[in-house]
């Protein structure tokens, strides 16, 4: 390394790499080793941090992230970017909602058609999840009708079930009057 002074110098002032005197390694931006230590920095981040810089902290911050959203700890969202964000979740926070705000969320009446639904998405830009139209159709030509729910039975204890709870007979005994 030291042959070629502009790749040492060049490596020597990145800020992604670490040079102790001896030996280069690579300098990941938030100094994190293990699922505990991410906790803590996520929420030193109220605001949320971004999933994208905690990537290369260390091999499987990935799957603690998920391990952390699944116990609870931590929220993890998209934003418009569709870029992952984490943000913590802590309990202790009594979060406020303005009672305006909870009337105009209540106020607004959404079509009862899902296409209604779809065209409204479509209008404002955004693609909708289902194709209601397309489905309908679909079944329109199979001739396919909607499946009706099928009840379950109520079983019946009959003289061959094995009567395992012959501490309450009480429940028997419609077995002993047959």
């Amino acid at each position: 390394m030291k042959a070629n002074k502009a790749v040492f110098d060049s490596l020597k002032n990145n800020p992604k790499v670490l040079y102790d005197g001896t030996r280069f390694s690579y300098k990941a931006k938030h100094e994190v080793k293990e699922k505990q230590e991410l906790l803590h920095l996520v929420r030193k981040y109220p605001e949320g941090i971004a999933v994208i810089d905690l990537k290369d902290a260390y091999p499987n911050v990935e799957e603690d992230l998920q391990v952390l959203k699944a116990a609870g700890d931590i929220w993890l969202l998209c934003e418009d970017s569709k870029e992952e964000i984490a943000y913590p979740n802590d309990p202790r926070v009594q979060i406020k909602v303005d009672d305006d705000l909870k009337e105009l969320f209540r106020g607004i009446e959404l079509p009862r058609d899902m296409l209604d639904i779809e065209k409204d998405l479509a209008k404002n830009g955004m693609k909708p999840v289902t194709n209601t139209a397309q489905r309908r159709a679909r079944v329109q030509n199979l001739g396919l009708p909607s499946k009706p729910k099928t009840k379950k039975k109520k079983h019946e204890i009959s003289k061959r079930t094995k009567l395992t709870n012959a501490h309450l007979p009480e429940l028997f005994q419609n077995l002993n009057n047959k």
